[in-house]
């Protein structure tokens, strides 16, 4: 693809920006349409029918599911790394998306076929996450210093298009498996999909184009090596820790092929491949990355000071990921855990105020979440945050974050409240479900709208695509915990605990989850104090595709 140098019109809107957007907004309605109805559509299917109905292939279903959003959200590494190094963003979006499209017609295909139906969720995994880092990324390469101002308001138009988008999605995929069957329910968002390939193709001649950075000396990883490098013996405690941390991830995953063969050894049996993969890769980044914060001064004189000022950067970046996933372990639940507990709600058909005439699955509350999306990010910027500054708060991006995560946490307690009247007997009405999804919404809002800026803005250059696919993996380590804890009630004595406290265990375990999202937020607040804020925006001038 060839490139020339653009001048961007100062202080305007890039015009490029609709094709993006559009091209948003249809991907999020065949991913959400297709996600929103993959549990209803996993518990009434034929792929789970080995098991008895009722909490064992609920279980299962939840597995498959947490499992899917793991690898959607691990897939990010490989298109950050390949956009980064090879091929760019344009080309790495539109290929894997190619991809995406394959992975639906499997799923319309082989509804009936365990191998076929699973590789289509692998295929939609595999694109779904190797598009996903880029195409923020890319929205924010079409700007530069003259314009960057219009960038919060794109980012936040961004994230109001991907919630139009699902909105619809979440409505009308359940009607679709409903009335026309899963062939048709799947294959719906397939042809939403080839048409957000399309809108996407169209631009092709008017983005601004960052080449890859390819084979870069001083990239990221660069930096690390040459800081871990040497004896661990030399004063080397952090190549000590590195060194560790892989060993450790080897261990796991050779204690998991070794079990998986029938060798008696004390790895527990309900950690599959995915749970020890995720735990192995957690180990790899937590210890690679604190044993180079330890020593990256080494790499100084061997790199540039930029260099390694950025890896650094990069580095305290991670923290505050790290202390975010437990916010995704709550959110992405409400696609698993809150279904399962709308299904055994009332729907109020014979109330005048609710419409019989739309809503008729549980799934559908999920609606919710993207309408109210759309309502709570202009009333914040409009209302709410000035409300705050003219009160003499200062409304900081992590400070969005640290309590969004406190909102998720109440949420889940109410949701937890609503589960003891169920398991007290009491016919509770699906419209009480309204109260969590509107109180796990606005922390949405307040983490993951604002998390698109923070992350774009505070990645340097060369690292933009790969930091962004970091950020996704949050999401993969907060169903990595769903899958833990479901591992975890499995076993007698953890059962036995939980029904020593009179509660039951799914009641048990939401408030645990608020609980988790409460600790978390502590956390977060302690270590935001100390965070150095950058600015990462690229300079006036760029390239065009």
């Amino acid at each position: 693809m060839s490139t020339a140098p653009v001048a961007p019109d100062a202080g305007r809107m890039p015009r490029q920006i609709a094709y993006i957007i559009g091209n948003e907004a249809c991907e999020r309605f065949s991913f959400y349409g297709m996600r929103n109805i993959l549990i209803p559509f996993l518990i009434s299917s034929m792929l789970l029918a080995y098991l008895p109905a009722g909490p064992e292939r609920e279980g299962a279903a939840k597995d498959i599911f947490h499992s899917f959003v793991i690898g959607v959200y691990f897939f990010p590494l490989l298109g950050g790394w390949l956009s980064d190094r090879y091929f760019g963003k344009y080309n790495t979006v539109l290929w894997f998306s190619l991809i995406y499209c394959a992975g639906h017609a499997c799923l319309a295909l082989f509804e009936d076929s365990r191998n076929g139906f699973y590789t289509g969720l692998f295929l939609i995994a595999l694109g779904s996450g190797g598009i996903k880092p880029l195409v923020v990324s890319f929205c924010g390469d079409q700007f530069d210093q003259t314009n960057k101002s219009k960038a919060k308001v794109v980012f936040d138009a961004f994230y109001w298009i991907i919630n139009f988008g699902s909105f619809f999605a979440s409505l009308l995929a359940p009607l679709l498996l409903r009335s026309y069957g899963p062939a048709v329910a799947f294959g719906v968002p397939g042809v939403l999909m080839f048409i957000a390939t399309v809108v996407f193709w169209l631009g092709r001649k008017q983005y601004v184009n960052v080449p890859p950075s390819g084979r870069d000396p001083d990239s990221f990883l660069n930096v690390v090596r040459t800081a871990l490098r040497g004896s661990a013996g030399q004063g080397g405690s952090g190549t000590l820790i590195a060194r560790t941390g892989i060993a450790l991830a080897v261990l796991m995953l050779a204690l998991w092929a070794l079990d998986a063969t029938g060798v008696p050894l004390p790895w527990p049996d309900s950690f599959g491949f995915v749970i020890t993969a995720c735990l192995a890769l957690g180990v790899v980044i937590a210890c690679v990355g604190w044993g180079a914060s330890l020593q990256l001064e080494r790499a100084r004189g061997l790199h540039p000071d930029a260099a390694v000022d950025g890896v650094r950067a990069v580095l305290r970046i991670l923290i505050v990921f790290a202390l975010v996933t437990p916010f995704w372990s709550l959110f992405d639940q409400k696609a698993s855990t809150w279904i399962i507990q709308g299904n055994a709600m009332l729907i109020p058909h014979e109330a005048w105020w609710w419409p019989s005439w739309l809503v008729k699955e549980a799934a559908q509350m999920q609606a919710l979440n993207p309408l109210l999306v759309m309502l709570l990010i202009p009333f914040n910027n409009l209302v709410l945050y000035p409300l705050l500054r003219r009160m003499g708060f200062t409304v900081t991006a992590l400070r969005r974050m640290g309590w969004g995560i406190v909102f998720s946490g109440v949420a889940w307690i109410a949701a937890g409240v609503l589960q003891l009247w169920l398991d007290g007997g009491a016919e509770v009405s699906l419209a009480w479900q309204s109260l969590p999804y509107l109180l796990l919404t606005f922390g949405e809002v307040l983490v993951s709208a604002t998390a698109l800026e923070f992350a774009y803005s505070q990645a340097p250059h060369a690292m933009k695509g790969v930091i962004m696919a970091f950020w996704y993996l949050t999401s993969t380590f907060g169903s990595l915990w769903v899958l833990l804890t479901n591992a975890g009630v499995r076993n007698d004595a953890v059962t036995s605990a939980i029904a020593s406290t009179g509660l039951s265990e799914n009641a048990f375990l939401m408030f645990f989850f608020a609980l988790f999202a409460f600790v978390a937020a502590l956390a977060f607040a302690a270590y935001a104090r100390r965070y150095p804020m950058q600015d990462n925006y690229r300079v006036s001038g760029g390239v065009a595709a």
